[in-house]
């Protein structure tokens, strides 16, 4: 029997008030899978990674974790989770890095990287303190444990949010435009963590404005166009052989 999905997203429909948002996607995310979400602003897509983290509340639809379904109560208007254990539960599991880093400010960055595993995991605080040094030392910022966010450049500070993610452990992370609130030097700094992590075979949806990233640290590629997958598959073709003419005009606008 084949393994089931890490995520799994069957005709998801999403709508804020009149606005259809997300008109049925399906999305699948095996382990060890990275899957890259492309698009024109507004397509869906940060809606749609915001729906999986159950940040958002689809109205219809089927949103699976590890084989495990949401469970839902309510009609399409009033839709939301049933059992708030399942959430907690999941949530611990999926760890999401923000395009604006969500970084606790009257913290200092290794406060930050271990607040959640302390008091969500009720984890004994000197190991988590030794996994949250690591962590920082892995992402290049080991020296910057007892600094305050304010103090970082952007590069930094995103890189301490992708350690903070990376202290809960989790089944797969994922990726809200992590460098599209960067300047392109700092910007390469954080693609540099995130290739790192694909080759370790992590788990990582991420959504992207870097066509360059996305082409070098997918395994598969989801362009979205107007709340719908246009067109799908391993980064060499859709980069390399695009079939829709809605995603030719987008690469085309995306290398101007």
């Amino acid at each position: 029997m084949s393994p089931a999905p890490v995520i799994e997203i069957r005709d998801l429909h999403k709508s804020f008030g009149t606005l259809e948002v997300l008109k049925g996607v399906d999305l699948r995310a095996m382990k060890g899978e990275v899957v890259s979400l492309i698009g024109s602003s507004g397509s869906g897509k940060s809606t749609l990674l915001r729906c999986a983290n159950l940040l958002e509340h689809c109205q219809s639809g089927d949103i699976l974790f590890q084989g495990e379904a949401i469970s839902w109560k309510g009609d399409a208007h009033g839709r939301q989770p049933g059992d708030p254990a399942q959430v907690t539960r999941i949530r611990t599991n999926l760890s999401m890095v923000f395009q604006q880093f969500n970084l606790w400010s009257h913290m200092s960055i290794l406060q930050n990287v271990m607040e959640a595993p302390v008091t969500v995991l009720s984890q004994p605080k000197s190991e988590v303190e030794a996994r949250a040094r690591a962590l920082l030392d892995k992402v290049g910022i080991g020296d910057k444990c007892d600094v305050y966010p304010a103090q970082l450049s952007g590069g930094q500070q995103q890189r301490a949010a992708i350690a903070r993610a990376l202290a809960m452990e989790p089944e797969a992370l994922l990726f809200d435009e992590p460098t599209s609130a960067l300047d392109p030097e700092l910007e390469q700094e954080v693609v540099k963590v995130i290739k790192a992590l694909a080759t370790e075979g992590r788990t990582m949806i991420i959504v992207t404005h870097d066509m360059k990233m996305a082409a070098d640290v997918s395994d598969k590629v989801i362009f979205l166009h107007q709340g719908k997958i246009e067109e799908q598959g391993p980064p060499e073709a859709l980069f390399g052989n695009p079939q829709s003419a809605r995603l030719q005009q987008f690469l085309k606008s995306t290398a101007a």
